[in-house]
């Protein structure tokens, strides 16, 4: 490892860009960039700023490595990293995608209002809880076969919408159409395969949850109408992943590119960057194999939504009872792109590592009815705070058409168990109207509004930056954590 990193070699760009020159290390082979404020710099951990000058010195790194407000230390890369790799001559690197492959976010929009729901709300919480298992290890009742999750792995959301959980327009509303046409089940382990048998369908632990939310401020009224939002509408927003399975298909082939490294005499600062060329044999494969995992979490968030559905039915009844997809997006995953560098256009691999995808109006990928608006980007907040939604626009190529993913930790979990009380979190929540359904007080503390950064502060610097532009805040008014 590196010296720590020393904060006043940050040099700025403007009050919500900031670049550490390709001078200040060697190995460097671009500068590295953080969009944040001078205040949040401040409370960041000088650990992540040194991670992400890590990724600037990665073979076929293009540009500039990234960071988002959100940035905090993760593995490898930090927690809220971007980085664009050059497809034909660079590496693809399992660490800079995550273990929670596929980690993302979805809304669903109900067309009722606060008031007209006010009287369900906690019933239907118990509802959201008990329809959809949450916490470490907690699947479903049934398991499903090794063929069928085969099935999964290749076509994701689209086969739950085969099989009566879904209808097309859900498809057409998720990024990538829910599947991507790469993915080869015979290369994710079979461990892995069991892992997930019956985890379709189900939340998972950490920073995961369910929440129904309340559309308290809409920003930009046009792109709000085109996405069906409006003041006070009740929408469920849902946080989760492909659960232990996309954790295992990382864990098999980081061993994997350890192992490998010295066959493709690769230097990387740390084994954490563990990684091979996109080009041969092991890249190939670690990347059709991220794929199937990508499919299994949208596929898992396509049976969350029809649990969501059948809970949101038995209690509301008929009466405004479809829950309508707005969109869901990635955040953890890696994807071909391309883009002009140098003035001319080349095929890269974004690395997106806690950001999200934000790509701008009359992009080829998103939905046509969404075209002149821009990409749905859906951020949540830490539970008890606020939530957004934002669109993707042009001036977003700047940062390889990336963004945020939430608020980004400043206090680590154990930290949080250890100076943070359960109890005086939930007092603080019920004080605010917020209804909280879980099962562990761990997940409670860990997860505390406290041991995150203040989302108002993240989104204004993406908004302010030309990453992405507010739509609607959303305001959470009952959570179902995955403990």
């Amino acid at each position: 490892m590196c010296d720590m990193f020393n904060k006043a070699i940050l040099q700025k760009i403007s009050d919500y860009l900031w670049e550490i020159p390709q001078s200040y290390r060697k190995d460097m082979k671009v500068p590295a960039r953080v969009y944040i404020s001078q205040e949040m710099i401040n409370t960041t951990e000088e650990e992540a700023f040194q991670q992400l000058v890590n990724l600037a010195t990665l073979p076929g790194v293009q540009k500039y490595s990234l960071a988002m407000p959100d940035i905090h230390t993760g593995y490898a890369s930090p927690i809220g990293g971007v980085v664009a790799i050059d497809s034909k001559e660079g590496i693809i690197s399992p660490g800079l995608c995550g273990y929670d492959i596929n980690c993302g976010m979805r809304l669903l929009l109900s067309s009722l209002t606060l008031s007209e729901i006010d009287s369900y709300i906690d019933k239907l919480a118990s509802a959201l809880q008990k329809e959809v298992p949450s916490g470490l290890g907690r699947g479903r009742k049934n398991k499903l076969s090794l063929l069928e999750i085969d099935k999964i792995l290749e076509g994701g959301a689209e086969r739950i919408v085969e099989q009566g959980y879904g209808v097309l327009e859900d498809l057409k509303h998720c990024e990538a159409g829910g599947k991507l046409e790469w993915a080869n089940a015979q290369l994710v382990s079979k461990h892995a395969k069991e892992r997930g048998r019956d985890q379709v369908g189900t939340l998972g632990s950490g920073n995961h949850f369910l929440e129904i939310q309340v559309v308290e401020e809409i920003y930009n009224s046009k792109i709000a109408q085109v996405f069906g939002l409006f003041k006070n509408q009740i929408v469920i927003m849902i946080h989760t992943g492909s659960r232990g399975l996309g954790h295992q298909v990382c864990t098999d082939y980081l061993k994997l590119m350890i192992s490998a490294l010295p066959k493709y005499k690769i230097s990387v600062p740390d084994k954490e960057f563990a990684c091979v060329p996109f080009s041969s044999p092991e890249g190939k494969k670690y990347f059709q194999a991220m794929a199937a995992a990508a499919n299994f979490a949208w596929a898992n968030r396509q049976s969350i939504s029809y649990y969501v559905r059948n809970a949101w039915k038995k209690v509301v009844g008929n009466s405004g009872s479809r829950l309508k997809l707005l969109y869901d997006v990635a955040h953890n995953i890696i994807k071909r792109e391309v883009y002009v560098i140098k003035g001319e256009k080349k095929e890269v691999l974004v690395h997106r590592k806690g950001a999200t995808r934000a790509f701008p109006p009359h992009h080829s990928e998103i939905p046509d009815d969404y075209k002149e608006a821009g990409q749905p980007v859906l951020i949540p907040g830490s539970m008890g705070t606020n939530s957004f939604v934002l669109a993707g626009i042009p001036s977003g190529e700047q940062s390889f058409y990336s963004t945020c993913h939430g608020s980004g930790r400043v206090m680590s979990r154990h930290k949080a168990r250890k100076i943070l009380s359960a109890s005086a979190i939930l007092s603080s929540l019920r004080q605010k109207g917020i209804i909280v359904k879980c099962r562990s007080q761990k997940g409670i503390t860990e997860e505390a509004p406290q041991a995150y950064k203040d989302i108002q502060q993240v989104i204004e610097v993406v908004h302010r930056a030309g990453l992405s532009i507010k739509v609607a805040r959303l305001r959470p008014i009952a959570v179902i954590k995955g403990e």
